[in-house]
Parts: C-alpha cells; structure tokens; sequence
C-alpha cells in the first residue's frame, strides 16, 4: 500500500518533531548539534519577510486608492491589539495568583547566579518607549531590508503605497505597470516560500532535538508548575477568549480556523517561531476572503503589537519570581506592572530573545521584583517559547479576520468554501 499520506507537510513535520524529540532524549550530544538545521529554515523564512509584506502593502494601499481606508484599518487594527493584549495579561494576572506555581519556591536571591541572564538585562536597557517608536524609523531606506525590521518596512510600504496611488492620476499606464509588477513579484516570492517548505520538516526536527538535548526532560522537573500554568492559560486563552470572537462575531468555529493553519502551527511548533509561518499565514488568510492590504497591514503590525501568548507569559513569569523569592506585592504594585507591560509588550519582537529582555526592561524599571529572579526561567524559557509563539499565531490570524469583517472586506462565503475544501483535501 503506498503510504499517500506521507506527502502531507502536517504529517512529515509531526514526525520530524517526534523523531527530534527522541534524538534529544537517546543522544543529547547529538540533538545539540542538530540546531543549524533549525536556525537555517528560520534565516531563510525571515530572508523573505521583509520583501513579501512590502510587496503586499504596496500592491494593496495602491490599488485600494482609498487612503483613508488605510488609516481606518490601521487604527481598527491598534484598537483591537490593545483590548486584546490588555486581556491577556489579566487572565495571565488572574491564573497565576489562583494557583501560586512559585509558592514554595523559596529561593534565595543572593545565591541566584546572574551570569546567565547578563545578555538579557544588559540588553533591556535599550527597551524603552520612545527608543521603540524611534526605531520604527529606518535609517535608510534599504537599511529596513537589510536589517529584516518588520515594522521599518511596514511604514516604508504604506508611504510607498499611498504615493503610488496619488500618483495614479497623473501617470496611469507607468504606475499601473509598477503595481502589475510588484503583484508578479510577491507570487514569485510566495512561489520561494513554497520551496522553503519543503525544508519545514528537516528544520522541526533539528530545532527540537535541539531543545531536548540542550536542556533536558529531567530540566523540567522543578519548573513544571509554571510551564504548565503557561501552556494552560494560553489554551484557556485561544478557547475561551478568542473561540468566542470566532463564534459570536465572525460566526465561523475557531477548530475550523485551526484545522485550517494546522501545517502553520506545526511548523511554529517545532522552530519556536512565530515568524516561520508568517508568508504562509498571509497567504492563507486571503485565501479565506480577507483583503490583501488588510491582510498586509495586520499580520506585519500585529507581530509586534498583538503578542497574546508574549503578554501572557510576561504576566505570569513576573508574579512567579515574586512568589518564588517570597517578594510581597500590594494591589498596587501588580497593577502597575501590568501597566508597564502594557508599553514593554509591544517591543518584545523587536529584539533577538525579545521575551526575555522585555520582562527583564519591566522588572527593572518597576524595581518591586528582584531582577536575578529570572534565572529561576532560563532552563524551562525555551520550552516556553512554543505556547507564546503558536498563541501569538492564532492571535494574529483570529484578528485579521476580525478587521477585515469589520471593514467589510471579508468575504464569508469565500472562507466557508475554502474551509470545507481544505478539510474535503484532508479526509
């Protein structure tokens, strides 16, 4: 019987993970040697990033013609993450005080070795607000490119999408032409990113038997309380907050959806990275019957602005080490880290370990929770990584379909026929 199923991305990426979990576990020497493989899939993913958000914004802005439609969708788009965001560090507040995973803890904070944290907190202190919203600004325009910023090239594809679009007037064919051709170029980005793919599986297995060997099943032991109050309340998340916006407003079942990006989410599972899905998720959500630019606009600015799963965890990763040192904290004090949190988040994927600098910036300006505490998470972070990057995900798939519902640019039966064709494909 010849074994069709194998040819399925979903299936050869689960096995992939399965086969690198057991390599970390049998041959630890060997999983560690196993993370170039990983680290090229997600090199070569965020080598097309850049190109394909600036060729989607452009090609959608100008042909849209309506730039205020681009500040509404904008606009739409901030107000939705903050609400959103806002809630995730609640519920994140809210569980991680119902079930106290650092009480009993009792570490002391003079023996903390804070060696292992240097990179992160020396790396904080550029963290700030205003730095942040500077930095949105590239210094040059090709520097954006280069230096793979999502957020740089974001701003340089709106101004050259709306001066395109100005200038449709007075030089219809030429600019026609340009627009034509930038829509040539993201399918022929999306036709690489296709290529890419068939690497997924390869790069799964060698970014988990990484991990695996790397830190070890044993390494878990004394933090599997606060791993599983993560991975619990990013569930509880995805279910309750996030299936109700799918059922009572865009009227489509979140198991759907998630059946749908399945490949998606398995690919950020085995590489840790949200980012490694992101050509592919852009392309499926139009697929669905959202609109190409809001699609654009979105996913690029809801990867740094709408981290549900980052939200969550900075939350609960902050009253940990509370409760682990034994640092008495007033009503007051957590709401104000929760305020802090509600700036600090919106930077955390602008950085290489961006989770980590991002709660080592809030717990050093609040300056209530000993900023060493982290060492207690370095072990168990990684394994962490996976919740926040699949929630971040789902997050952001779930409000470009909510935006573009709310503009009234989604189209529904396009989406309720590509979902049952898709689930047809899978029987």
């Amino acid at each position: 019987m010849k074994l069709y199923f194998l040819r399925n991305l979903y299936v050869q990426v689960l096995i992939a993970i399965t086969l690198g979990i057991l390599l970390g576990i049998l041959a630890p020497d060997l999983g560690v040697q196993m993370k170039p493989l990983g680290d090229a899939f997600v090199k070569l993913i965020k080598m097309l990033i850049a190109p394909i958000v600036f060729t989607t914004v452009v090609a959608g802005i100008a042909a849209m013609g309506d730039l205020k439609k681009v500040g509404r969708v904008g606009g739409k788009a901030l107000l939705y993450f903050e609400i959103i965001t806002t809630l995730a560090l609640v519920i994140g507040l809210v569980v991680v005080h119902a079930v106290q995973p650092g009480a009993g803890v009792n570490a002391n904070v003079a023996k903390l070795d804070v060696k292992e944290i240097s990179a992160y907190t020396s790396g904080a202190k550029d963290l700030t607000t205003i730095e942040f919203l500077l930095h949105i600004i590239p210094t040059t325009f090709f520097s954006a490119f280069s230096e793979g910023e999502m957020l740089q090239v974001l701003l340089l594809a709106i101004l050259v999408g709306t001066a395109l679009s100005k200038t449709t007037d007075y030089h219809p064919e030429s600019v026609h032409s340009l627009i034509r051709a930038i829509h040539t170029m993201s399918h022929a980005l999306m036709a690489i990113v296709g290529f890419v793919m068939l690497l997924a599986p390869i790069a799964a297995f060698g970014a988990m038997g990484y991990t695996i060997g790397k830190f070890g099943v044993a390494a878990l032991a004394s933090m599997v309380k606060i791993m599983v109050c993560v991975y619990a309340t990013c569930v509880l998340f995805v279910v309750v907050i996030l299936g109700a916006i799918m059922r009572w407003y865009v009227g489509i079942s979140l198991w759907r959806l998630l059946g749908y990006i399945r490949e998606e989410l398995l690919i950020v599972l085995g590489t840790s990275s949200s980012e490694s899905a992101l050509p592919r998720i852009m392309a499926k959500l139009e697929t669905l019957g959202c609109e190409k630019s809001v699609v654009g606009i979105v996913i690029p600015a809801g990867y740094s602005f709408n981290l549900d799963g980052t939200s969550i965890y900075l939350t609960m990763a902050a009253i940990f080490i509370a409760q682990a040192t034994n640092t008495p904290l007033t009503m007051g004090q957590e709401l104000t880290i929760l305020a802090v949190l509600l700036l600090t988040s919106k930077g955390a994927a602008t950085v290489t370990g961006g989770g980590f600098i991002t709660l080592a910036a809030t717990l050093a300006s609040v300056g209530t929770i000993p900023v060493a505490g982290m060492v207690l998470l370095v072990g168990v972070d990684r394994f962490m990584s996976e919740a926040r990057a699949i929630t971040n995900l789902i997050g952001n798939t779930v409000a470009t379909i909510v935006i573009a519902k709310w503009e009234g640019v989604w189209n529904e039966e396009q989406a309720r026929t590509a979902l049952m064709s898709y689930q047809e494909e899978r029987v």
